[in-house]
């Protein structure tokens, strides 16, 4: 029987660099047709949410922002038992306390994934609300792919060229190119908080 892989981006698109794990999930289904036994995920911030999906793969393979203390844009990639305490040395956000719970819950009722791959990226910018990938961000994201491609590779499972299953990824609307395409300048959409309320504050 052939191993049920689940490749999964978390993250959340809302905050510039934390979206880095979901846009590769996005890339891949909009290059890529993969064989019943590879389904691909937007996690988005869900948290156990995702149990049920880890307890039917045998690999996980995750694509995530997360912060290393290393230059922007760099790669690294983490392994099995590994894994949970990158997640955790240093959280940038509650997605990452809430993923490291998932993988702890799904190690104690005895189904998490036999092999767990972390594909992370040093993210540059997390505090542009609204904001898209910054360009050194968004330039790893093809060697991202190719790295999960290769791994696939050496689990025989061979992709095909082209649009794949995108019935669990994100609605349409917040896509990164619709999302970004359609975001208003920081003059016309102060991403800091409401200037009204500041002022208001202030007084």
């Amino acid at each position: 029987m052939a191993q049920q892989v689940l490749i999964l981006g978390i993250g959340n698109v809302l905050w510039a660099d934390e979206g880095f794990g979901v846009r590769c999930v996005e890339t891949l289904a909009d290059q890529w047709s993969f064989p019943d036994n590879v389904k691909l995920l937007d996690g988005g911030t869900q948290g156990l949410y995702l149990l049920p999906f880890l307890e039917e793969a045998d690999v996980l393979i995750v694509f995530d922002a997360v912060d290393y203390g290393l230059t922007p844009g760099t790669m690294k990639i983490v392994k099995n038992e590994e894994v949970p305490a990158f997640m955790g040395a240093k959280k940038m956000s509650l997605h990452q306390t809430g993923f490291q719970d998932v993988i702890a819950t799904a190690q104690l009722m005895g189904y998490c994934p036999d092999e767990l791959l972390l594909i992370g990226c040093q993210p540059e910018e997390l505090e542009d609300y609204g904001g898209g990938l910054r360009d050194v961000v968004a330039a790893q994201i093809p060697a991202a792919i190719e790295i999960a491609l290769d791994r696939l590779a050496e689990l025989q499972i061979t992709p095909t060229r082209g649009e794949g299953d995108k019935s669990n990824l994100a609605d349409p609307s917040i896509l990164r190119s619709a999302y970004e395409d359609g975001r208003p300048s920081e003059e016309e959409a102060y991403r800091k908080g409401d200037d009204r309320f500041l002022t208001l504050s202030a007084k």
